[in-house]
C-alpha cells in the first residue's frame, strides 16, 4: 500500500534546517542526565559519560539527541525548578552542540526559561511534555529562534503528569488537546511547520489508555503535522508482556512498527540502532511509494557460518 499518512516537513534551527518526513521516519536518541529516570537514571550524570553516550547514538544513526535533566517517570517526586534543571543540563548541552555539530540537539523541558537558555546555547528543538500548559512562553522562544517544537498530551501539574485520568474517549481527548496546543503555538508566532505532536504514551494514562492513544494516531495525522512517538521501555509494555524495564526492547519495537503503520514519523528511543533497523524494514514492506531496492544496504551482510554437528 502507499503510505497512508504522509507527513509535512519539520523545520528546526540547525544547519540541516528541516526533516523531509516523506523521505522516511526519523529516530531521536534519549539522553537522560538524571539520577532517577526509570530506565537509565544515574548512568550519564557526568558530562563525559553523557557525551560518550551521545557519540554512540549518533554512530548508530540517531537523527537528533534529546537531552533531559528532569525525570518524568511515575512517582519521580517533586519537580526541579528551572534553575536546578538548567544547572544539570547545561554542561552536557554545551558539549553536544560543540562536539556533535552535525546532530541536532533537542532539550526535554516544560520550563520556558530552560527552553530559552537552551536555544541560546545552540539547541535546535524543544520537547515540551506539558503541551505549553506549564510555560506557554516556550512557544515564543521557539518562534523567535526558529526551533522545532514538540507538543505532547498530558494533564496535571509538573509533578502530577503521571496521575491517571478518566476520559470518555481517549482518542478524541488527545486529538482535541493537541489541536488546541497547535493553535496556541501558532497564535504565539510559531510556524506550523516547526511543530510536531506527541500523543503522550504513558502520561496521564493507564496502560489501556495508552493503547487507545496509539490506536488514535490516524486522527492526529489529520492535523497535518508530524506525529512524534515515545514508547521506549514504557510501563504499558510491561503491563502487556510482564517484562521488566531492561527486557522491553522487543515489545517497544513492536509498538514502534505499529505506530509507524498508523502514521507516526518521529520516534524517541533508548535503542537507536534497533529502532532504525525495524523502521527500515517496515518502510520497505509497507510503503508502495518507495522502491525497495533503494533501501537495501550497499554492503552485503556476511553469511553466518554453519555450525558443525
Amino acid at each position: 500500500m502507499a503510505s497512508p499518512h504522509p507527513a509535512g516537513p519539520l523545520l528546526f534551527r540547525h544547519r540541516l534546517g528541516t526533516w523531509d518526513l516523506g523521505e522516511g521516519p526519523r529516530v531521536v536518541g534519549i539522553l537522560n542526565v538524571t539520577p532517577d529516570s526509570f530506565s537509565d537514571g544515574g548512568r550519564y550524570l557526568s558530562p563525559e559519560d553523557a557525551l560518550a553516550r551521545a557519540f554512540a547514538m549518533a554512530e548508530e544513526g540517531a537523527d537528533a539527541i534529546d537531552v533531559g535533566g528532569q525525570s518524568t517517570r511515575p512517582r519521580a517526586g517533586a519537580a526541579l525548578s528551572a534553575d536546578e534543571e538548567w544547572e544539570r543540563i547545561t554542561p552536557v548541552l554545551r558539549l553536544l552542540v560543540s562536539r556533535l555539530p552535525a546532530t541536532p540537539v533537542s532539550v526535554d523541558t516544560y520550563w520556558g526559561e530552560v527552553a530559552r537558555r537552551a536555544l541560546d546555547a545552540g539547541a535546535a528543538m524543544v520537547n515540551d511534555v506539558s503541551g505549553l500548559a506549564v510555560s506557554p512562553e516556550i512557544a515564543e522562544a521557539a518562534a523567535g529562534s526558529g526551533a522545532g517544537l514538540v507538543l505532547m498530551h498530558s494533564r496535571g501539574a509538573p509533578d502530577r503528569l503521571h496521575e491517571t485520568r478518566s476520559y470518555p474517549d481517549v482518542r478524541l481527548e488527545v486529538r482535541e488537546f493537541l489541536m488546541a496546543c497547535l493553535q496556541e503555538a501558532i497564535s504565539r508566532g510559531v510556524d506550523a511547520e516547526q511543530i510536531a505532536l506527541d500523543p503522550g504514551v504513558g502520561f496521564s494514562k493507564r496502560a489501556e489508555q495508552s493503547l487507545e492513544a496509539l490506536r488514535g494516531l490516524p486522527r492526529l495525522t489529520d492535523l497535518g503535522r508530524p506525529v512524534y512517538i515515545g514508547v521506549s521501555r514504557k510501563s504499558f509494555l510491561g503491563a502487556l508482556t510482564g517484562e521488566p524495564v531492561d527486557r522491553r526492547m522487543a515489545a517497544g519495537l513492536g509498538a514502534t512498527i505499529a505506530a509507524f503503520a498508523l502514521g507516526g514519523r518521529i520516534f524517541r528511543t533508548h535503542d537507536v540502532r534497533e529502532t532504525r533497523d525495524a523502521l527500515r524494514v517496515a518502510r520497505a514492506i509497507l510503503d508502495d511509494d518507495v522502491d525497495p531496492a533503494s533501501l537495501l544496504s550497499p554492503v552485503e551482510p556476511q553469511p553466518v557460518p554453519e555450525r558443525r554437528a
